[in-house]
């Protein structure tokens, strides 16, 4: 089975970074795109950011300039940086492969004014 485990939240001021970390296991990462997603308190889960198994890179509109997205198929981990943090930004910040299976636990990023 698809195993995603997301880690590196934390709280952090506005206008500071934090770098997301996703551990895939039970799939052929290198085939496979990945996606970063959020949810924050109230609203439904949204799309984040995509990068394809070459490498292109993908963000919507409200994280453009300020987060990356990268990937190691060797050690078969995504990652997400994530550069002047606004409280808006405050979610559970989940991985997922595409197409989409198994969601893992989230990692919380919690930003403060």
């Amino acid at each position: 089975q698809v195993q995603l485990v997301e880690s590196g939240g934390g709280l952090v001021q506005a206008g500071g970074s934090l770098r997301l970390l996703c551990t895939a296991s039970g799939v052929i990462f290198s085939i496979k795109p990945m996606d970063w997603y959020r949810q924050a308190p109230g609203k439904q889960r949204e799309w984040v950011a995509r990068i394809t198994t070459g490498g292109t890179t993908t963000y919507a509109d409200f994280v453009k300039g300020r987060f990356t997205v990268s990937r190691d198929n060797a050690k078969k981990t995504v990652s997400l940086q994530l550069n002047s943090l606004k409280p808006e930004d405050t979610a559970v910040y989940y991985c997922n492969t595409v197409p989409q299976t198994a969601w893992g636990q989230g990692t919380q990023v919690t930003v403060s004014s």
